[in-house]
């Protein structure tokens, strides 16, 4: 990005960002209400003109910096400022590296991305994984409460094909789970999604306007009595908070979603968290086109004490 007064060019690296993004990126301590609230009043002008949050840059565009603002931009590359315990602690998540990927073992109650009330999150923590001037990038989310695998891409180049993939169906995700009941040994739970709700208690419901098609395959893996079971989830589209709506949609809640399931879906006497965990991920790896394929050795620790609990293992 190169500055000049309170005016910056997109550089040929930011082309293709949704404009929201470049934002986020070159001021990571704003937070992500303030982003949207300046963006949407014009503070942030695109060639001189409003711009919408999901809007695509390109090479060569002049972004206007609100005044406020102008003192804090980053320079091309820069990376937001970490502390040495937040660098530790990203990099403690990673459970693969190569040159074009990432893979992390995000923990329940980490945000992926920042909000409104969120100021710790995943997407600003990247800067502690960066390769020389290359910050990595996000290409998927998992709900703060979803413990898990977590790809991420090392280059623009990974990023673009890892998209890709997630968009043409060509990634397959396995979760655990512990449902609350006695679902079936196996089966498909076909029921459309979209969001409900007022902004910031919107939940996933099959009679929103938006409804979309949502599929997913699930397997028990092992039950206890009638009480409770532990799957084995396959989400085959990726809607906001699926499985959690499916599974309580077919009703069997996730254990500790109250969100979904209701106070019931909470037993005080057990492990507390969300029972839900992302275990394996496999997609084309972004350079050679092969098949590759990660999946986690053991789960969360709230995941082993719920299933400990439960006598699964």
């Amino acid at each position: 990005m190169a500055a000049k007064g309170l005016h910056c060019r997109v550089s040929e690296d930011e082309a293709g960002q949704r404009f929201d993004r470049w934002v986020r990126r070159h001021f990571p301590e704003l937070p992500y209400g303030a982003v949207m609230k300046l963006v949407r009043t014009g503070q942030f002008r695109l060639d001189g003109r409003r711009v919408r949050p999901e809007t695509r840059i390109a090479a060569g565009q002049v972004v206007r910096i609100p005044p406020q603002l102008a003192h804090k931009s980053t320079a091309e590359g820069a990376q937001p400022r970490l502390s040495a315990a937040e660098r530790r602690f990203v990099q403690g998540l990673v459970c693969y590296a190569d040159e074009d990927i990432l893979i992390l073992d995000k923990p329940a109650g980490l945000a992926v991305q920042g909000g409104t009330k969120t100021r710790r999150h995943l997407d600003a923590l990247l800067a502690g994984l960066a390769q020389g001037d290359e910050r990595p990038r996000l290409v998927h989310r998992l709900d703060r409460d979803t413990a898990g695998v977590l790809v991420v891409a090392r280059n623009r180049r990974a990023a673009r094909a890892l998209m890709e993939a997630f968009r043409t169906g060509a990634v397959a995700k396995t979760y655990w789970a512990i449902v609350l009941g006695k679902p079936r040994h196996e089966g498909v739970i076909d029921i459309p999604l979209g969001k409900m709700g007022p902004r910031g208690e919107e939940r996933m419901a099959p009679d929103a306007p938006d409804a979309r098609p949502a599929v997913t395959h699930f397997r028990v893996l092992e039950r206890a009595s009638d009480r409770a079971a532990w799957l084995e989830l396959h989400p085959r589209t990726g809607r906001t908070h699926q499985l959690r709506a499916h599974c309580a949609l077919m009703g069997y809640p996730i254990m500790g979603d109250v969100k979904y399931g209701g106070a019931a879906a909470r037993l005080h006497e057990a492990p507390a968290g969300l029972m839900l965990q992302a275990m394996a991920i496999a997609f084309p790896h972004p350079r050679t086109g092969r098949p590759f394929r990660f999946a986690l050795e053991r789960p969360a620790p709230h995941m082993a004490a719920a299933l400990r609990w439960w006598g699964f293992c």
